[in-house]
């Protein structure tokens, strides 16, 4: 039987008969149990039933050369009764045995051109997704930018929907902004993707793709300075025991803040280009992340810090701390003297990562305010024993003004 053929052209009636018979002839001994099956509850009109045999044909090993006619030639006549997510995911599946781009891409125009909007949104989104993809794999960015904004249009106003459809959204966003360079939505649509999906779902070899790209993003990325989400994620397991994992052990030092590890792993750069090129930036981030994590070790009362103290703990020239606390504060910083204008300082207060203010004269910066983020265990243990410490104040406090209430009482 041949997979060659034109492909969900508009077509008159099908002949389901004569095509289920010839099928019998035509295809391996083990197979004609699954016809056998096909003529019976499509004769009964179990479309239900009917679903599920497909599914089962579609996943053995000796259907691939006839998927795709049994598609065009005998679901084509009843896809109306099928549930349409279900049909799409068959489609989904039969089209992996298309090699043809031209002819790939026609079969999934045409069976978008029949669902339902109004009846199978779900369904609609999962296609479009599809679609995407399928464009982004052949280079077309525009086409497949603009199914990614029909598909989230609909996908947003949906209630409920199957993680099945948001994880196809989001991997095609994903991999849409990976072909962008666009390090920060790529971070985030990959880690919804992995939120919707199991990863035994995700052959071991992208697992590890998957797990270096996102370490990639998450390093690289000008607006990511918390990585707990992702650190705390099995997916970087993918990458214990291969080349990248010192790019692994590189992000647990980022998320410490600690530049004396950092500068450790700065040797194993050149395994890693793009890492390499970028150490500039990466060198600020780091400095970044350790005046973060220095101002999240200290008491809410015990975050006024001298220029002195930040400089040693970022290992910067005092001369350049101004310049990187104006970089992290949020609002409230203060012009130094070079800046005149509301576009200078906008650039060196949009990370947005502390509240605060300085005190040029003095040489001091008062922070009131740490962006929240995800902690680590280690980071959670810290707390906790901050807040016993809290705690135990309070008591004493407690114990001395007691006996003046009871007295007054």
């Amino acid at each position: 039987m041949a997979t060659q053929m034109a492909i969900d052209h508009p077509t008159p009636k099908l002949d389901v008969e004569t095509y289920l018979t010839t099928a019998l002839s035509a295809t391996p001994a083990e197979l004609h149990p699954f016809f056998e099956a096909f003529q019976d509850l499509y004769k009964r009109k179990l479309w239900h039933q009917l679903t599920l045999k497909l599914f089962e044909f579609f996943d053995h090993p000796l259907s691939k050369p006839y998927r795709v006619d049994v598609y065009t030639q005998f679901v084509r006549d009843f896809e109306t009764k099928l549930n349409q997510l279900r049909l799409v995911e068959m489609g989904v599946k039969v089209a992996k045995e298309i090699d043809n781009p031209s002819q790939l891409l026609e079969f999934f125009t045409s069976l978008l051109s029949r669902l339902p909007i109004d009846k199978a949104p779900d369904a609609h989104v999962l296609l479009l997704a599809t679609l995407a993809h399928a464009k982004l794999l052949y280079g077309d960015l525009d086409g497949t930018k603009k199914d990614m904004d029909e598909a989230w249009k609909i996908l947003d106003e949906l209630a409920s929907v199957d993680n099945k459809v948001r994880a196809a959204y989001y991997k095609v966003a994903a991999d849409y902004y990976k072909a962008k360079a666009e390090y920060v939505p790529y971070y985030r649509n990959s880690l919804l993707y992995l939120a919707c999906i199991e990863l035994s779902e995700i052959d071991p070899e992208e697992r590890v793709l998957r797990a270096h790209d996102l370490s990639i993003a998450a390093l690289l990325g000008d607006a990511i300075y918390n990585f707990g989400e992702l650190l705390m994620h099995p997916i970087l397991d993918a990458l214990d025991g291969t080349p990248h994992e010192w790019i692994k052990k590189l992000l647990f030092n980022f998320n410490e803040g600690n530049i004396g590890k950092f500068e450790g792993l700065a040797p194993l750069f050149p395994r890693e280009p793009i890492l390499h090129e970028n150490f500039p930036f990466l060198r600020q981030k780091i400095c970044l992340m350790a005046l973060i994590e220095s101002v999240f070790k200290r008491n809410a009362y015990d975050r006024t810090m001298t220029f002195q103290t930040i400089a040693e703990e970022t290992r910067l020239p005092i001369d350049e701390v101004e310049h990187l606390v104006m970089k992290a504060l949020r609002y409230t910083c203060c012009l130094p003297q070079n800046l005149t204008t509301d576009t200078d300082a906008n650039s060196c207060c949009s990370l947005k990562l502390i509240k605060g203010s300085l005190d040029q004269v003095d040489e001091k910066a008062q922070i009131t305010w740490v962006q929240p983020r995800v902690l680590s265990p280690e980071q959670i243990g810290q707390l906790a024993q901050r807040l016993q410490k809290w705690g135990d104040r309070l008591h004493n406090v407690e114990e001395r003004i007691a006996p003046e209430v009871l007295t007054t009482a």
